[in-house]
């Protein structure tokens, strides 16, 4: 087959025909049950989830009250794409969300790598919630007084990675009682584990358990699912105004002050996290079948539940931000947090009852959009046809939805969160962005039947070179020292716990030694945890470069430079150089300013992430060209329409 068959595209009339004949080939129709209420309340149940009753605290904390403005940045960003999603739904209003619209604008090849990253999205994503849930339900049963063993509710590699931590730090003279709250589980577990040989038992049970029974409930039926759903948001959403009217109350202005207490690098730290909280609109497109109305409906729904979940969180962070410090909001249950430190004990237990059903509605929406997308990819063949089953009485996607299940059920017992969290954001910003492009690449094409709903025309040709030129006066005029340092790629220095963490026992003394050489205050005598020590020395950033400086050990343990450094602005020049392109395209094809906007702002988030996200994105994007090309290439629905 030639290589240009890689890139055969499927028509919005072919696929509107396949859908008309999917009974006749043995495919049963999915149940019509969906309105535009419906839509909108599956999107705020996967929005309004980790975002509202966890991840706000730590984004709160690096950029203080100012989070607001990361908020609408992300809202702003999930909005120019949820554009792209509404227009893409409306022209081809069929199950597959971003792979069957990449499929239409951009060929099979980029199709398949579409879908094969949106398990990222939906698979991995299920994965964190139901860590998330894991982690509320158990400090629910523990304040009513079932306390569970750690070793059945951690996943291994936190066990396993915190085992080693708090090691190091208690070589490094901290007792055991002064290590975090979250190190002191994960060695409890660690120690307390069965093990078989050298192996550790240690799996999250309750992940689990609400993974299966959330399957269940999808594998039961649109409607069921449904009436679950609306009946949890109505749950949360009560609980969340009832926060923001009590918490006004306590409210002190003073708290507000400084607003932006880190700059707009302190707000944007957090822009991974609470990215994640905003991923789930675009789960309402899988479920265009279901709909009643989709042309109509989908658009509707994802733009009310991005303006209600947005100005919901806006509200949110200035009551928490208000209510104490924003330095004292790096918790994880930020919301039960506030109300406890404030004695209000009955606000904190709804608060924990909330969050579970909360993180079961986030977890419900993700379940019901993973196996519409392998069902779609089923349909044409990407896919074994077992994936495209229906089942007969429920009208869901029975065999997938199972398989999803298990997909999602067992990393869930293993897998770190913080992994599986930017490894779903980057998956889902890559959809993103290609959506937002497929748009620019259709805008157009005169052979393109164009749905009831359009994103509105604003040429970009010079508005986004005007942009970057903005851009670039206030990186040299204003930003010039973190500029020039990312230019030059200028030598950082490592924080104390990752100094202290690395060393050996041998090391650990000498650096005992030369701190208790310099200890003006006698604090060496007092304690001889070094973390401590060597951090007490972090408010004064010039003081603490000095007395590192000073430390007897390897500068490889020092500090961070050359390539080992350089690596982590991988993506920042990669975002800036396919930025310059963009700017090009623009030019020259008059493109429309909205779906750019949407494609540069989830280009830049995915910039954001660590180097090694890109890393295992590009992994998992290999092992599913392998597929692709050994399976799904010869199988392909338009292989065969070709041969």
């Amino acid at each position: 087959m030639a290589l240009s068959g890689l890139f055969r595209k499927k028509t919005v009339q072919d696929i509107l025909k396949q859908v008309a004949k999917n009974e006749a080939d043995g495919h049963n129709a999915l149940g019509k049950h969906l309105t535009t209420r419906d839509l909108t309340a599956f999107g705020i149940a996967a929005i309004v989830g980790a975002g509202i009753f966890s991840t706000i605290g730590k984004a709160s904390a690096d950029g203080g009250p100012a989070v607001i403005f990361l908020f609408l940045f992300t809202a702003l960003a999930c909005s120019f794409a949820a554009f792209a999603y509404a227009e893409f739904a409306s022209m081809v209003p069929v199950s597959g969300s971003a792979y069957t619209y990449s499929y239409v604008a951009f060929g099979e090849i980029v199709a398949w790598i579409i879908g094969w990253a949106l398990i990222m999205e939906y698979a991995v994503g299920n994965i964190t919630v139901a860590i998330s849930w894991s982690d509320y339900f158990t400090g629910l049963l523990q304040s009513g007084g079932i306390h569970l063993p750690q070793w059945i509710q951690m996943d291994y590699l936190t066990a396993s990675n915190g085992f080693k931590d708090a090691t190091a730090l208690m070589q490094g003279g901290k007792s055991y009682e002064n290590l975090g709250r979250g190190l002191q589980e994960a060695y409890t577990a660690w120690t307390t584990s069965p093990t078989i040989g050298s192996f550790h038992f240690v799996a999250d049970l309750p992940a689990l358990f609400i993974i299966i029974l959330i399957t269940a409930l999808v594998y039961r039926g649109m409607k069921e699912s449904r009436n679950a759903s609306n009946l949890m948001v109505v749950v949360k959403l009560c609980v969340v105004l009832l926060v923001i009217a009590v918490g006004v109350f306590y409210v002190d202005t003073a708290n507000w002050d400084p607003f932006a207490p880190n700059g707009v690098s302190g707000v944007l730290k957090g822009v991974s996290a609470v990215f994640f909280a905003y991923i789930g609109f675009d789960a309402i497109s899988t479920t265009a079948e279901e709909c009643k109305n989709p042309q109509r409906d989908l658009p509707r729904g994802m733009m009310w539940a991005i303006i209600i979940c947005t100005i919901l969180y806006i509200a949110i962070a200035l009551v928490l931000t208000g209510m104490v410090n924003y330095n004292e909001l790096n918790v994880g249950d930020p919301l039960a947090f506030v109300f406890d430190k404030l004695n209000l004990k009955w606000m904190s237990g709804i608060i924990a009852v909330s969050a579970v059903v909360a993180m079961a509605s986030v977890l419900l929406v993700f379940q019901m959009g993973q196996p519409r997308i392998w069902m779609s990819m089923s349909r044409d063949g990407l896919l074994p046809k077992k994936f495209s089953t229906v089942h007969p009485k429920f009208k869901t996607p029975s065999f997938a939805t199972v398989v999803t299940g298990f997909v999602v059920a067992v990393p869930a017992l293993f897998l770190n969160l913080t992994m599986v969290t930017d490894l779903c954001s980057i998956g889902t910003l890559f959809a993103f962005v290609l959506v937002c492009a497929g748009v620019l690449v259709l805008q157009d094409k005169k052979d393109i039947p164009r749905g009831k709903f359009k994103t509105p025309y604003v040429n970009s040709k010079y508005i986004l070179p005007v942009f970057m030129i903005v851009g670039l006066y206030y990186a040299f005029n204003f930003n010039t020292k973190a500029t020039m340092a990312f230019i030059n790629n200028e030598e950082q220095t490592y924080d104390a716990t990752t100094i202290i963490t690395s060393l050996n026992k041998e090391e650990s003394t000498k650096v005992f030694n030369y701190l208790e050489s310099i200890d003006l205050h006698n604090k060496t005598a007092q304690t001889a945890d070094l973390e401590h020590l060597l951090s007490q020395y972090q408010d004064d950033d010039a003081k603490y470069a000095a007395v590192v400086k000073g430390l007897p050990v390897s500068d490889s343990l020092k500090y961070e430079s050359g390539f080992s450094l350089f690596k982590h602005k991988i993506p920042m020049w990669i975002f800036l150089v396919v930025l310059v392109g963009l700017a090009v395209w623009a030019f020259r094809k008059n493109l429309s300013l909205i779906p750019l906007l949407g494609l540069i702002c989830c280009l830049y988030m995915m910039a954001e992430l660590s180097v090694w996200n890109w890393i295992y994105f590009t992994i998992w994007l290999l092992i599913g060209l392998i597929i692709y090309f050994t399976y799904s290439r010869k199988n392909s629905k338009l292989n065969t329409i070709e041969i």
